[in-house]
């Protein structure tokens, strides 16, 4: 068959078969690599959007390790951020901006499969305005948390504030230090890990160290409390890349506890997503130009696996 997704608009995804995913139906198999429901996938292959070469594939296509696919998604449609009354942790707040602890588990602007209940959701019922810069969709926000990490964020109520606080964040003198309980003793105190950081090519739902056509990226971290076989680390970002704080500490050998894409093994620790929280957030007024420092407190499940620590109970 032609090969017919020349002429679709949309974003490209280039996949490549592991031995994880050999065997599977397409629709399955790649569903779960693309981070999108079966029916999601059942549809993108029946308008033909994804091929192996020149051959379109079907949903029966049973995968094979090494098999490189194409698929083509579609132009996400537009939405409307709803508001919505979700309670806030608010740290501070003016005229200009918020300062919030997002909590473990909470999106911070709908996506697909992410509609409601986010942070933005919760932004646009308690504040009268916000930022317009990014849109209907993350108005106000100015950087990210993932999901699964909890602590600070601050957010632009207009857009003036979010270009200076954008423009703080490029020039690193806003600044950000989190908090990450990791696997292993870290042998140096305290050290900088410096890479190139670009998608997986064999998973497009995680970030990987790569040697060239990646982004630049660069860590400091600091032991805070050696444990044996865990490490409290406080870790200080210069760049801002998707995961990063996850994928260097991977990359060094110290994985987070919790992780569920960079560490996925049981721990002995009840917390749902990574030991990671973005504890304190410096910057400069946008208005004032007073120079202002914040710090989130640790969750309660983060408090309570170093409290364990501390007794030795992680075996």
């Amino acid at each position: 068959m032609e090969h017919i997704t020349e002429g679709f608009a949309g974003e490209q995804e280039s996949l490549i078969i592991t031995e994880e995913q050999a065997g599977q139906r397409a629709d399955v198999g790649l569903a779960a690599l693309l981070d999108i429901t079966r029916s999601n996938m059942q549809k993108l292959l029946e308008d033909g959007r994804a091929v192996k070469g020149s051959k379109v594939l079907k949903a029966n296509y049973k995968l094979r390790a090494g098999d490189e696919i194409v698929v083509t998604l579609p132009e996400p449609q537009p939405l409307d951020a709803q508001p919505e009354n979700i309670p806030l942790d608010i740290i501070y707040e003016d005229d200009d901006v918020i300062v919030v602890n997002k909590a473990r588990g909470m999106v911070v602007h709908p996506a697909a499969g992410n509609y409601s209940g986010t942070l933005v959701n919760a932004l646009l019922y308690h504040c009268k305005n916000l930022s317009g810069i990014n849109g209907v969709i993350r108005p106000g926000i100015v950087h990210r948390l993932d999901k699964d990490t909890s602590g600070i964020m601050i957010c632009a109520k207009n857009d003036e504030a979010h270009l200076s606080l954008s423009q703080q964040i490029q020039a690193k003198t806003a600044r950000r230090t989190y908090l990450a309980v990791v696997r292993g003793n870290i042998k140096s105190d305290s050290g900088t890990i410096e890479t190139l950081i670009a998608r997986d090519k064999t998973d497009r739902k995680k970030m990987a160290v790569v040697k060239e056509n990646g982004r630049e990226a660069i860590t400091d971290y600091e032991v805070v409390e050696r444990f044996g076989k865990y490490t409290l680390v406080r870790c200080k970002l210069r760049t801002g890349r998707t995961h990063q704080i996850r994928v260097h500490m991977e990359y060094l050998g110290y994985p987070l506890v919790g992780d569920p894409k960079y560490s996925p093994m049981k721990t002995p620790f009840a917390i749902k997503g990574q030991a990671l929280h973005s504890q304190t957030l410096e910057f400069t007024h946008p208005r004032t130009g007073e120079r202002l420092c914040f710090e989130a407190p640790l969750p309660e499940d983060m408090h309570k696996i170093i409290t364990r620590l501390h007794l030795g109970q992680f075996n």
